[in-house]
């Protein structure tokens, strides 16, 4: 790995040890997690890397391949705010984790993603894999559940992102040539096998070139108007409400919705169509998952990906073309963008046989309406992978 080629020549020592978390797609449920959907996904082969060493004076240094500015903080007086930099993810990390277990020892480490960023849950890689190496220098496990809410914590009470468990559940559960079926509500999953009677499949990531960060994006905004219409629906049926943040679409019926959506404003309704309409296609999928229906996995992945335009109103113009190419190129059992949806990629679900037609087609009907992105614009085909290593 170049972290640790890097780490070599910026440390002068080899790295002590190598942390990994995979990156992670979501076919089905997404835009669902923050107000405790049902969501489905698998991890891939590729992510974040960091190769680290300890240090006992207790100081943090990181340096990411990805960004130029290098970061360093110590573990008993990390800023209490975050400095608006890459590195906020790990300072999050770090007071997560000290909520819980008294830190002595510091570490030094590299950074790399081995995909681009944007799409594909980077920043929940980051955090888990930090995690790993900061845990591993100071003698701490940590149980599978306690990674996934201590990333939860630092990405949503320190980075400022109104994320749900999504990510984190699908990086640390995940198992290979199987599907996650998890219910956010409660934490229930379930590992479905890929059925022997399934068709065989790869993983597509077509980047678009842009790079995003959620925290600038208009996500949080659109989780609030999902939250906005949720609490006025409480309040159309006389259901008993309390504050405004603890309003979830998961503890309002969809009958109710149904019933006083015309008297909600457009785009509070469009929400509530995306996260209720969203509910029913995971459970769909699933089941199709198990049956080995991959066909009709993936259509119901397309369909995810025309509410999560039309009814959630993200995408950036790049993504949105990349949907529209793949829903149109033989060989794509389905697919959407990944992530927020603001900038990023898009993920698809293809049959093998069909993988360089597909690459050469998307790429030119892609760069043909975006020329600009010639070199920055990239196809990555990908296996599905076990979830992080404890």
């Amino acid at each position: 790995m170049l972290c640790e080629e890097r780490f070599g020549t910026i440390y002068g020592r080899e790295p002590e040890g190598m942390a990994f978390c995979p990156y992670r797609i979501c076919p089905i449920g997404a835009h669902s997690d923050h107000n405790l959907g049902k969501i489905t996904g698998l991890a891939i082969e590729k992510g974040i890397h960091i190769a680290y060493a300890p240090k006992m004076n207790g100081v943090v240094e990181m340096v990411s391949l990805q960004f130029t500015k290098r970061a360093q903080w110590h573990i008993a007086s990390v800023p209490s705010h975050k400095q608006e930099d890459w590195a906020d993810y790990l300072r999050g990390a770090t007071l997560a984790l000290e909520k819980k277990y008294k830190l002595e020892v510091g570490l030094c480490g590299v950074i790399e993603g081995t995909l681009p960023i944007g799409g594909l849950s980077s920043s929940a890689a980051v955090i888990i894999s930090f995690l790993q190496a900061l845990c591993k220098v100071n003698g701490i496990q940590l149980s599978q559940q306690e990674i996934i809410d201590t990333a939860y914590d630092a990405e949503l009470n320190y980075v400022g992102v109104s994320v749900g468990k999504l990510d984190q559940s699908c990086e640390v559960l995940s198992k290979k040539n199987h599907l996650l079926y998890l219910d956010t509500k409660d934490g229930q999953y379930e590992l479905i096998p890929q059925s022997p009677a399934m068709k065989p499949y790869k993983i597509a990531i077509f980047f678009s070139g842009l790079e995003h960060s959620l925290a600038c994006s208009k996500f949080n905004m659109r989780v609030d108007e999902l939250k906005s219409g949720v609490y006025a629906l409480q309040a159309f049926a006389g259901l008993e409400y309390g504050k405004f943040k603890e309003a979830m679409a998961r503890n309002v019926p969809r009958e109710i919705y149904e019933q006083y959506k015309s008297r909600l404003p457009e785009p509070w309704a469009k929400r509530c169509e995306h996260w209720y309409t969203e509910f029913e296609r995971v459970e769909k999928g699933a089941e199709a998952w198990r049956k080995g229906y991959i066909e009709v996995y993936g259509k119901l992945s397309f369909e995810s990906g025309w509410s999560s335009i039309h009814n959630w109103e993200s995408g950036a113009p790049e993504q949105i073309k990349l949907y529209e190419i793949m829903t149109q190129t033989d060989g794509i059992y389905g697919g959407r963008f990944s992530g927020a949806g603001f900038k990023g990629c898009c993920m698809a679900l293809i049959d093998p046989s069909f993988e360089e037609c597909i690459r050469e087609r998307v790429t030119a009907e892609y760069l043909k309406a975006f020329p600009e992105m010639k070199g920055k614009y990239g196809v990555f085909i990908c296996k599905s992978a076990d979830g992080v290593s404890l």
